[in-house]
């Protein structure tokens, strides 16, 4: 039986060979083939790519956000003190922090730009470790007192300042005067530039201590909100019951999931959208192995015919069609994993050739709210993927193998 099951492998083997040295119908099998290399490669680099997109969204929304935000009903929130105490006792709480939050105009140099101000404790600021480690200029030694603030490296370049340079915030919520309502304004020293590579944060966040959000917000006491870091910002609805239990007044809360929704969901429906139609092309390669491989059994008519009469059986036959057709399946599929898997782990460096060889830039961080492109490979949905186009690979040589198998030998030699 192991000779005869050599004797199958090397007649598929000597019939894909000699297609290749013929060119005879072998540009189907290697369009087949580089289909399915193309497909699998395709669908392994979009998965990582929707990957890397909701991990590098999520990680610098939660690194820069409170996992829950509470703040008071239309008015500052009040006794937040207590409140904070009493949150930071719950076993699914991390941390609660205060924080005086507003609208704002930023201006310096004559240039203009909306911006939002977060009015933080020194000691807190120190914990968002993605903002920290990812200061480019300055220190956050110096952010402290209430003539200090922090910006994003995008906003220094929009409004062409630099470190020690100040900059003037605007609030809509004027002072009253004899002469009417006056903005409210005040200059304040940029004491550090960060960078965390996500474009809405590096160009409209101001960081200010929390005192000195207090008096240009005129709060007094009272803060805009607090808020809460939760073990397991996946479950952040147990917190969520766990905080208006202990709240004792009305507040309004809203998490991270709630305050991102639109970006999750488009990011999930195009991710889904993407696989079925990159698994659409896989199918496409498959059908095409269906068409190479039966026109590989009408050309070896004769051939089958006289392995029938020396012996061969029907599973014999069918046993080698199959590893005729599976062979392309498979070596597309590898060269498909190889690609998608080598093109992941290179993908920025490819993109930063591209651009240098079109001129243009091809991930603006305008519109992706990135800076750079990200990959995330899911060791799980790589199998999946290479699985599925085996799967279907096998499948398309099914039929053909079985016709071959099926013929018979006297009708084949009676036509030939």
């Amino acid at each position: 039986m192991a000779w005869f099951d050599g004797f199958e492998r090397s007649v598929a083997l000597r019939y894909l060979r000699s297609r290749r040295q013929e060119g005879f119908i072998s540009v189907i099998a290697w369009f087949s083939l580089g289909g399915i290399a193309l497909g699998v490669a395709t669908l392994i680099i979009v998965m990582a790519v929707m990957n890397g997109f909701r991990a590098e969204l999520l990680g610098r929304i939660l690194g820069l956000n409170g996992h829950l935000t509470i703040s008071g009903q239309a008015v500052p929130l009040q006794d937040w003190q207590g409140l904070a105490d009493r949150i930071r006792k719950l076993p699914e709480v991390v941390d609660a922090a205060p924080l005086v939050e507003g609208q704002v105009m930023a201006t310096a140099n004559g240039a203009a730009g909306g911006a939002l101000v977060r009015a933080v404790r020194p000691e807190d600021m120190a914990r968002r470790t993605l903002v920290v480690s990812n200061i480019r200029r300055g220190s956050l030694a110096d952010f402290a007192g209430d003539d200090a603030a922090m910006i994003g490296a995008r906003m220094a370049q929009r409004l062409g300042v630099g470190l020690g340079d100040r900059i003037t915030l605007i609030s809509p919520q004027g002072n009253v005067t004899a002469f009417g309502t006056m903005p409210r304004l005040r200059a304040f020293k940029v004491v550090a530039i960060y960078e965390v590579g996500m474009f809405e944060y590096d160009n409209a966040f101001v960081f200010l201590p929390l005192e000195a959000g207090r008096l240009f917000f005129r709060t007094g006491e009272d803060v805009s909100g607090i808020e809460v870091f939760v073990k397991d910002p996946q479950r952040v609805w147990e917190a969520r019951k766990a905080i208006a239990a202990v709240a004792g007044q009305q507040v309004r809360m809203y998490d991270w999931q709630e305050a991102n929704s639109s970006f999750f969901n488009a990011v999930m429906v195009e991710r889904n959208v993407m696989f079925l139609i990159l698994t659409l092309i896989i199918l496409v390669a498959a059908f095409n192995i269906v068409s190479s491989l039966i026109m590989l059994v009408k050309d070896k008519t004769r051939d089958i015919a006289i392995l029938r009469t020396m012996g061969a059986s029907r599973g014999s036959i069918l046993r080698i069609f199959l590893m005729a057709g599976t062979a392309v399946g498979v070596l597309g599929t590898m060269a498909g994993f190889v690609l998608g898997v080598v093109f992941n782990a290179n993908i920025e460096s490819i993109r930063q050739g591209l651009q240098w060889l079109t001129g243009t830039q091809l991930f603006s961080p305008e519109v992706y709210f990135l800076t750079q492109l990200p990959s995330k490979s899911d060791p799980r949905e790589v199998v999946q993927v290479v699985l599925m186009a085996l799967g279907l690979s096998f499948l398309a040589t099914v039929y053909p193998a079985w016709r071959a198998a099926r013929l018979d030998p006297v009708e084949a030699l009676r036509y030939e």
